[in-house]
């Protein structure tokens, strides 16, 4: 091929591989397979080779170009790069729009009115949870890119910019063109690279926003290539726009992503909680990290009239996401008795919102935990909480104290039946040993209608405590013989409510087997081990009989376990409350199946799945005679992790265990 061929051919290679970059990486589809688009970028690549004079700067070849740097350039932004206020509330967003109104309605000449509607309207969009950059253009090609640095000086990171895809290495674009915007890592990416890292025996990541900060940061571009970043945009300077929508549209023209969809105008307060709400319920399924959403005045004219307040434009606010961690003050310390007579310390906080709900009380677990913690009555504290869990106190801090806190001891006597209690050696939790102890038997009450025992709709905690103030149940065998005309009395209650609450206590009536030994409450029968006694001895006539040596032969069923479901069915108490109960209710026996793809293999779920709940994924690894498990061990052979895992993904990464994602373990059991 000669040189005026090759060229001919390189252009068009060139804007054909830019035309799909662009359908990718910004408009989410591609009218080609990926491996065609690699095909292309090869043969692109092998023309320039041959053609070295022909290489130019916007080529996409040359995203990672270049020997590593010995060090960064400072470059100084030709317009500052602007902090934002965060607030956290609906309330404290609405004060911003009054603060706004009463600067506006204090110099009406100036400004324009009616802010409490916005007048023009606010531009909401996603809040990219990354490194901000600074991406210059003249002529239309990448001149250089900048991190935010102190607001007025950043670094140079022309050559590891390059290297993400999502940002064009030429735009059609004339004169100086700066676009701002975030640079991140997709939690996919986050995953993949710290599982090379595992495999290297090197430190995991903490978060994709270091991540990203660092990949950016690497003097090697290689490095930074290898890490598969990728870029949204929210500003664009060098044009006049009346409005901040408007830049948006001019942006994705130029081929940049920006608010991934997500987002929009809005012409009231109500509408942008309503965004807010909307994108906070899928800020989990999205495949990259959010923390909240901005909001700015749509109109150019008036956000520049607005001016800033030290280092925050007033035009602007960061609308965050509730923290999953927050800060508050341990007003109390409390102990609760559960079913099993177990007491377990709560500290009374003062109430606080974490992840969206408003929480006043946090779990201390045990004795050891408060020592752990080194945690006092009067101490402030920070809080977690993830997904459903109950929160738990996560640290103290120890320099806020005021020599005012108070030390917690555990009472020597049950709180509620005042008898003594008892911390055998080698266990954590003391105990109540009082079996008609009345805290035990309410929280019995509870386990027993819970959603994975009886599952009796509308019958929760308030309710079993009226019926128990009322005389109307002494057991759980007494639910079932509830008639309309003894609800309807009680307070909150009318005849449809009475009514609707039998139907409900009918239906239960028909339960499996596995299910009626967990609603059972024995000590340390838990949802699985219920099913593995279920499915070993296939009816509770077999069960109720049985050796402890029988009992200790199942998987995953020790001594002390063994002990203690043997010793339940021998307890007199206990055979004539069973004797009672099953005048009401039918037990479905589990039905014998043939050994599936799964058998002998145990799994172990953390964190959230998107196809699925984990209770179904449990189903179906049963289904398929696998043994999902709650706890991770060298034993275990799977531990399948979805959305923000917990401490189970850890574990497994100390012991080695193999770890697969969603994807992985829908192919297993396809």
């Amino acid at each position: 091929m000669i040189k005026s061929e090759a060229k001919e051919r390189i252009e068009k290679l060139k804007n054909l591989v830019d035309k799909y970059r662009y359908q990718y990486h910004v408009l989410n589809k591609l009218e080609i397979s990926e491996e065609a688009l690699d095909f292309l970028k090869h043969e692109l690549k092998k023309l320039e080779d041959e053609f070295p004079n022909l290489v130019t700067a916007d080529s996409p070849t040359q995203r990672v170009a270049g020997k590593p740097l010995k060090e960064f350039k400072k470059v100084r932004h030709q317009t500052k790069m602007m902090s934002l206020e965060d607030v956290f509330s609906e309330e404290e967003f609405s004060e911003w729009v009054d603060r706004l109104d009463r600067l506006i309605k204090s110099k009406p000449n100036h400004f324009y009115p009616h802010t409490k509607s916005f007048g023009v309207g606010v531009y909401a969009e996603p809040k990219f949870d990354g490194l901000a950059l600074s991406i210059v253009y003249e002529g239309g090609v990448l001149k250089y890119a900048a991190t935010r640095g102190d607001g007025q000086v950043g670094e140079d990171v022309t050559q590891n910019v390059r290297t993400i895809e999502s940002v064009p290495l030429k735009i059609r674009a004339k004169g100086r063109v700066e676009v701002r915007g975030e640079a991140i890592i997709t939690k996919k990416n986050f995953e993949a690279i710290n599982k090379r890292q595992k495999n290297k025996g090197a430190s995991l990541y903490a978060n994709t926003r270091n991540l990203a900060a660092g990949s950016l940061r690497q003097l090697d571009p290689k490095i930074t290539a290898s890490r598969r970043l990728d870029f949204f945009a929210y500003d664009l300077s060098g044009a006049e726009f009346k409005n901040h929508s408007e830049e948006h549209k001019a942006l994705r023209d130029l081929g940049f992503k920006t608010g991934g969809g997500l987002e929009g105008i809005c012409k009231k307060p109500e509408e942008v909680f309503l965004r807010y709400k909307k994108i906070a319920e899928r800020r989990e399924k999205l495949p990259y990290n959010i923390d909240g959403i901005v909001v700015s005045i749509d109109s150019n004219d008036l956000f520049k009239k607005l001016g800033v307040v030290g280092k925050a434009p007033r035009g602007t606010i960061a609308f965050k996401f509730a923290p999953k961690e927050t800060t508050t003050k341990v007003e109390d310390i409390i102990v609760q008795v559960g079913r099993t007579g177990a007491l377990t310390p709560v500290a009374i906080l003062k109430p606080v919102e974490i992840g969206g709900v408003v929480v006043s009380r946090a779990t201390l677990h045990n004795e050891d935990e408060i020592k752990r913690l080194g945690v006092k009555i009067g101490d402030s504290v920070i809080v977690g909480r993830a997904g459903d869990v109950i929160p738990d106190i996560r640290k103290v801090l120890k320099e806020l104290r005021t020599s005012r806190e108070r030390e917690f001891h555990m009472p020597k006597h049950c709180p509620v039946c005042k008898k003594p209690i008892e911390k055998k050696e080698g266990e954590v939790q003391a105990k109540c040993v009082n079996k008609f102890c009345p805290a035990m038997h309410r929280e019995g009450l509870y386990h027993f209608v819970s959603r994975k025992a009886f599952n009796i709709d509308g019958l929760g905690p308030k309710i079993l405590n009226a019926f128990l103030d009322h005389g109307l149940i002494q057991d759980a065998s007494d639910i079932f013989e509830l008639k309309e005309g003894d609800i309807a009395p009680l307070e909150r209650f009318g005849e449809k409510s009475a009514e609707n609450l039998v139907e409900a206590i009918k239906s239960s009536r028909k339960i499996t087997l596995a299910r009626f030994l967990y609603a059972l409450g024995i000590l340390h029968v838990g949802e699985e081990t219920a099913i593995d006694l279920a499915e070993h001895f296939g009816s509770l006539e077999k069960l109720e009989h049985m050796s402890k040596e029988n009992l200790e032969s199942i998987p995953n069923i020790g001594e002390v376990m063994a002990e203690s479901v043997y010793g339940w069915f021998r307890d007199e108490r206990n055979k004539n409350f069973l004797k009672k109960l099953l005048k009401y209710i039918d037990i479905e026996n589990p039905k014998k199946k043939k050994p599936g793809k799964l058998a002998g293999k145990t799994f172990v779920f953390t964190g959230e799945m998107e196809s699925m709940s984990r209770d179904e994924a449990k189903a179906k690894v049963r289904e398929l005679s696998g043994d999902p498990s709650e706890t991770v061990s060298k034993n275990t052979d799977y531990v399948v992790v979805g959305e923000n895992p917990g401490s189970k993904y850890a574990r497994a990464q100390k012991l080695g265990v193999k770890i697969i994602d969603e994807k992985e373990f829908l192919k297993m059991i396809k």
